[in-house]
């Protein structure tokens, strides 16, 4: 029978709480939703935006959960584990499943591919031994700590994504997972509202180094113009093990002979007199990139190439970040690029030459764009100049969602725009409307605009047409 995740004891050890009428002595899963529990789970109260979890722990009790974290004064009752603060508290237990782990720690940060990466390497490290890795996208300063602590002691890996809409973000989440190898996917324009400029991204990315293991590494995406501003961070943080990857000359790395089909992607990954054979169930430049990151680290980890390539060649698009669906006849079915989760003008450009490889089955090629958030002034600018991108990627017709994207509206032909809407709400009925068996179809956007309502629409009548 396997230990419990955490007892009672360590739970208590590790936040310094009391426990009030706790039945259990054994905590085998952790969650923050009351609608969401795992077996023999503590549900952790933390305050977020919208909702605080002080108001659900009753509920989260009768629903099965055997304790409750809760802050000092918030909670009455049994069941109850009393703290200063459930998110410190959630930190607390965080800190205390690292320090008790023996495993191989991998964060990953960075301006696009942070999902797509964690995945790989979760594929990577699954075919070679017992791993953990964060879900979905619980990169933030609740979902790291949540992620982590919910790590066994028993795992061979971990893999954790780390995100940031600001800087001073990572570096906490950092020095919390203390990874030995940090990977920094790639820097490109997101969150320019709040930093500013790409050197200020790259520096906010950098942060991920101040927790890196002594006699740890860093994986690099050289394929940006702010690669010198993460290796002279990298050296100003102690760390001598630097790997770079990309496309271009130079670097330890390199993706070569690239070669890209509708549902594949392949390449020859050259490392000093080494070549590896990339295969990849996925389309896309970007896709390959990802990759390389998760074999790299592979190596660092001492996992043979062909296991890594093996389980990479397994590897398949998100939902959200370029899963593909098909519905209807096969003769003539609807085909669906799902990107619906987030953009930026670098995943934007990506996915759209994705796109442009991607032909219709039998009608025509429609794109649905939305507004890429959190660009700061330049926001109209960036999304006016995605025009060359949408020309190229073969689109016939072009619906857009959000403020925006009306700049970009004003950069196309006129002929191509099919509809401008301010929001998801207006815009729903207008695509579903222009949509037929036969056509291609990709949704892109910011995941704050809406466009996964699009996919489940599309699957709610296509699928059962």
């Amino acid at each position: 029978m396997s230990p419990p995740l955490f007892t009672l004891d360590a739970i208590l050890a590790a936040t310094g709480g009391r426990a009030e009428d706790v039945a259990s002595d054994a905590i085998n899963s952790i969650s923050i939703d009351s609608r969401e529990l795992g077996p023999e789970a503590l549900f952790v109260a933390i305050k977020g935006d919208r909702f605080d979890g002080h108001d659900f722990v009753d509920t989260a009790l009768a629903n099965g959960a055997v304790a409750a974290l809760v802050s000092e004064g918030r909670s009455e009752g049994p069941g109850r584990i009393v703290v200063a603060d459930a998110l410190g508290g959630l930190r607390d237990l965080a800190r205390a499943a690292r320090a008790r782990s023996r495993g191989f720690i991998v964060g990953v940060t960075g301006s696009v591919g942070k999902t797509t990466t964690k995945e790989a390497l979760r594929l990577v490290f699954e075919a070679a031994g017992e791993t953990h890795a964060s879900i979905k996208s619980f990169n933030n300063h609740w979902g790291v700590p949540l992620m982590l602590a919910r790590m066994p002691e028993s795992a061979q890996f971990g893999v954790f994504e780390m995100g940031m809409n600001a800087p001073d973000e990572i570096r906490p989440l950092s020095q919390m997972v203390r990874p030995h190898v940090a990977v920094i996917t790639a820097i490109a324009a997101a969150h320019l509202e709040r930093l500013g400029s790409l050197e200020n991204i790259a520096r906010a990315k950098a942060e991920i180094f101040e927790g890196v293991e002594p006699g740890g590494a860093v994986v690099l995406n050289a394929d940006h113009p702010q690669i010198n501003i993460l290796l002279e961070a990298a050296a100003a943080a102690g760390i001598t093990r630097v790997v770079t990857y990309g496309f271009g000359r130079g670097v330890d790395w390199q993706i070569t002979e690239v070669e890209t089909a509708a549902d594949k992607s392949f390449a020859t990954i050259v490392q000093g007199d080494e070549q590896y054979a990339l295969t990849l169930g996925v389309p896309g430049r970007h896709m390959l990139s990802n990759a390389t990151a998760a074999l790299i680290v592979a190596h660092l980890a001492g996992i043979e190439p062909q296991v890594a390539l093996r389980a990479l060649a397994a590897f398949g698009a998100q939902p959200g970040r370029g899963q593909r669906l098909v519905f209807g006849p096969t003769d003539k079915p609807l085909v669906v690029i799902d990107e619906s989760y987030n953009a930026n003008t670098a995943s934007m450009a990506a996915a759209l030459a994705v796109f442009s490889g991607i032909e219709a089955p039998g009608g025509r090629k429609l794109v649905v764009l939305g507004d890429m958030l959190e660009l700061g002034a330049d926001a109209d600018a960036l999304h006016a100049g995605l025009a060359d991108a949408v020309r190229a990627s073969g689109a016939e017709r072009v619906h857009l969602v959000g403020r925006h994207m009306a700049a970009l509206a004003a950069a196309l032909p006129e002929a191509l725009v099919a509809s401008h809407s301010s929001t998801i709400a207006e815009a729903v009925d207008v695509i579903m409307g222009d949509l037929a068996y036969g056509d291609a179809l990709m949704v892109k956007g910011s995941n704050g605009v809406g466009l996964s309502r699009i996919v489940t629409e599309v699957k709610a009548k296509f699928a059962q047409s």
